[in-house]
């Protein structure tokens, strides 16, 4: 029995699912009806559903038993693990319908912000219920929110939602929660139409952030779109290695250019990283580990992988060199380990403690050396030093599993055993 009469998207989207018997399935992330020809309520189809895989799956209305302000439960049954994909005439709620521009029966302009479905007699469920928000007067001033019947609107049809430009404030709040990550793989799953007005509407930071965890089509994609200049600088806000990653994947010209455009100080260290092949240490390294000089004490040292900017990986472990520390840098120490540095006193230096039988990378050494050497030493992040004793960087764990897992690892997600 459903336990609500009434659901609203944009409270529904993130719910955690759970099967008959407790069992955690995964989170709704959208809702997808069909939208019909005439003002009569569209019929809601079912659920999008991620998985912890990240892999996402579409579930029936039918297979849904409860819905709670906390929780969705399905019935009992085995659930399709095929990746959702969207039919011609099917709309997704969150993705596509929230910050649509409607017209009311009064004529007035309007923008959708959420909608709501309810049960019918016959357990289907219907998107009843719209709220929108009206443009007034000329500057098109935003006015109250109002719950209206669906019929109180006119469209959107699926044909106006492909062709009519939408903002995405509402679709970037639903976003705000969310791992980089999870709304890389969201962005994937919509139009091109919709990605690209994401991707306008989020900030540089944010969107850095989505973008490394894109796979490299949709990569180029949002970068081909965004146009040079904003272009480079969410450039400049990914991560080195990160940006030299896709920039490898751009055509020379079109490299070159976003380089020139982007800041002497953030494309230096992309320049020094497109001089090593892609399957190399000197290709999967970024040249921004935590590096301090043999004077620094253990606290400092733990101040700075304290830094929630850092990677865990990165975190891990800390690099001692003599002076210069910024990449390429002096002489190379040695390192010291998380855990030691927690063992230690807080005013002891870290050159007393460093770990100098570790074994480093050379930058040309090759991604199956690699990923044996972490093997070898059970690590999650290694120095990469040249001939001449120079730290340049650090390769940690998942950039080597990036490069190893399949092109469409991001797509895919993991199946179940």
């Amino acid at each position: 029995m459903v336990s609500v009469n009434r659901v609203f998207a944009a409270q529904l989207a993130g719910l955690p699912v759970f099967g008959p018997d407790g069992e955690s399935i995964g989170k709704v992330r959208d809702l997808v009806v069909g939208l019909r020809a005439d003002r009569q309520p569209p019929r809601v189809l079912g659920l999008v559903l991620e998985l912890a895989t990240r892999r996402r799956i579409f579930v029936p209305m039918l297979r849904v038993t409860s819905i709670d302000p906390n929780a969705v439960t399905l019935a009992t049954g085995s659930v399709n693990l095929r990746q959702f994909h969207q039919r011609a005439n099917e709309v997704l709620v969150v993705g596509e319908l929230l910050d649509a521009r409607v017209t009311l029966a009064s004529g007035a302009a309007a923008v959708l912000v959420d909608a709501a479905m309810e049960p019918s007699r016959t357990r289907d469920w219907r998107m009843t219920r719209v709220a929108v928000r009206e443009r007034t007067g000329r500057l098109g001033r935003r006015g109250p929110v109002v719950v209206l019947r669906w019929e109180e609107i006119a469209g959107p049809s699926a044909t106006q939602l492909a062709d009519q430009p939408q903002g995405a404030q509402h679709l970037v709040a639903v976003f705000e929660g969310m791992r980089a990550a999870d709304v890389a793989l969201a962005l994937h799953d919509l139009p091109a139409k919709r990605r690209y007005e994401v991707a306008e509407a989020l900030d540089d930071e944010r969107l850095a952030d989505v973008i490394e965890e894109m796979a490299e089509d949709d990569q180029k994609d949002v970068i081909a779109h965004l146009g040079d200049e904003r272009a480079a600088d969410i450039l400049e806000a990914m991560n080195p290695d990160d940006a030299a990653d896709l920039l490898a994947e751009l055509p020379e010209r079109e490299k070159e250019r976003l380089l020139e455009l982007m800041e002497p100080a953030e494309s230096a260290p992309v320049r020094r990283l497109l001089a090593y092949s892609y399957d190399t240490a000197g290709g999967l390294m970024t040249p921004e580990p935590v590096v301090l000089s043999p004077d620094a004490t253990v606290a400092e040292a733990l101040a700075h992988v304290r830094n929630p900017d850092l990677t865990p990986a990165l975190a891990s472990m800390v690099f001692v060199c003599r002076a210069p520390t910024a990449t390429p840098t002096g002489r190379y120490l040695g390192c010291v380990h998380i855990q030691r540095l927690l063992r230690e006193p807080p005013s002891d230096l870290v050159a007393g403690v460093l770990d100098t039988d570790l074994g480093t990378l050379s930058p040309n050494a090759s991604l199956p050396d690699v990923a044996r050497y972490f093997a070898t030493y059970n690590l999650v992040c290694g120095p990469v030093v040249d001939e001449s004793d120079h730290l340049l960087g650090a390769v940690t764990v998942d950039d080597v599993l990036d490069h190893l897992l399949p092109d469409n690892w991001r797509e895919t997600g993991l199946t179940h055993a």
